[in-house]
């Protein structure tokens, strides 16, 4: 099993900055954890070579070809997705879009282990859980494009509407657990947060309520190892993993860009949580190959050469090199799928151009419920101010 150290790295400095010397691709010395185990759970090499694990190999003892063809295609279409809307953005058709390049296989990994029953709590970056969870991705640029504000029905799909607020979906994940527990049901709740988010005061407020309530919620870090600009040893002295122990739990470091180790540990974690066993820490050691949004521009504060380090551990890559070498799929499989993903971005491009602006005064409707004299005002303000635009019109 292959291990990665989480030893602190000397802080990297902008691009451009004198005497900066970049660390990417060095392999350090392998550690362990307190417990004595491999720090980083990986059952596929980057070169896609199958790696035996005797904690996690059994839940994925039984997959098929067909599933492995499965999460193959699963990644290459969410990140086909994911690269029309980064286009849709830069022709000026969305506001803003959050990349997920890079993470496809942490997302996909641990959404095919969810059951239909499960409930998920996303941030703004699960594009590839969304597609798991049967959203169509045309909803989820609605919310980009500013003409909703989600596009979807979250107890349709146990998926919640994305939440920008840093962190606080964990709050929303560990209230709902604590009553599913009191229930009965035997579902189990996800969050999903980044590195960035982990610094937050609400995720450590969820932690306490979650161990001291036994409730059955799994927290997934997807720690891209940079918070916008803030690389993750700024924000932290230990792997965030073990950050679990002070609060009662267990974590757990997965290769992020493994997918089939991302579904075997978070259907352990799963099911601890359904068998009354209380929270998880999950986090995916993974590398966010973009910028944080569109708005952002990493050449400002990272090195290429640490991308090139990351490239070569592509998880879409490691996933065909591992279905080639077991005779699992064939170049018309591939061509096939290449055919597609093009459908997908022809067809989420259209839906996106074809959407109808919004009614312009829906959002003075459910300000309050039973109106208020100051919302009217407003809407009347408002009302003056979109008609001038038609005098204006109407003068030329």
């Amino acid at each position: 099993m292959t291990v990665e150290s989480t030893a602190p790295r000397t802080p990297r400095r902008s691009a451009g900055t004198t005497g900066a010397k970049s660390t990417a691709g060095k392999r350090p010395t392998a550690k362990k954890s307190p417990s004595g185990e491999p720090e980083l759970v990986q059952l596929l090499t980057p070169e896609g070579k199958r790696v035996k694990s005797a904690a996690y190999d059994k839940f994925v003892a039984g997959i098929t070809p067909d599933e492995l063809r499965g999460l193959y295609r699963d990644m290459v279409l969410t990140r086909r997705f994911d690269a029309e809307a980064t286009s849709l953005q830069r022709q000026g058709e969305l506001g803003l879009w959050a990349s997920l390049l890079g993470q496809e296989a942490a997302q996909i990994g641990s959404g095919r282990a969810l059951r239909d029953d499960d409930y998920v709590f996303p941030t703004y970056r699960e594009h590839g859980v969304a597609w798991c969870r049967g959203v169509d991705p045309a909803n989820l640029l609605g919310m980009f494009r500013g003409v909703n504000n989600g596009g979807w029905d979250p107890n349709s799909n146990n998926f919640h509407l994305y939440t920008i607020v840093i962190g606080s979906q964990t709050l929303h994940a560990t209230g709902y657990a604590m009553g599913v527990a009191k229930d009965g049901a035997d579902s189990a709740v996800i969050a999903y947060f980044g590195d960035g988010a982990s610094s937050q005061g609400d995720v450590a407020e969820s932690f306490t309520f979650s161990a001291v309530y036994n409730a059955p919620v799994v927290f997934f870090c997807q720690n891209n190892q940079w918070a916008i600009s803030e690389p993750t040893e700024k924000q932290t002295r230990v792997p965030l993993y073990q950050r679990a122990q002070g609060y009662g739990f267990p974590g757990v470091r997965v290769d992020g860009n493994d997918v089939l180790a991302c579904l075997a540990v978070t259907k352990w974690a799963l099911e601890r949580a359904r068998s009354g066993e209380g929270p998880t820490l999950v986090e995916a050691y993974t590398y966010r190959m973009g910028a944080h949004t569109t708005s952002d521009d990493p050449t400002r504060y990272r090195h290429d050469d640490e991308r090139a380090a990351w490239e070569a551990k592509d998880p879409i890559l490691r996933l065909r090199r591992f279905l080639e070498a077991s005779n699992h799929a064939d170049e018309g499989f591939f061509a096939e799928l290449e055919d597609e993903s093009e459908a997908l971005g022809r067809r989420v491009r259209e839906a996106v151009r074809g959407m109808p602006d919004p009614d312009h005064f829906a959002m003075f409707e459910h300000a309050y419920a039973d109106g208020h004299a100051l919302v009217d005002e407003e809407r009347a303000q408002f009302a003056a101010y979109q008609a001038s635009f038609a005098d204006e019109e109407g003068g030329n």
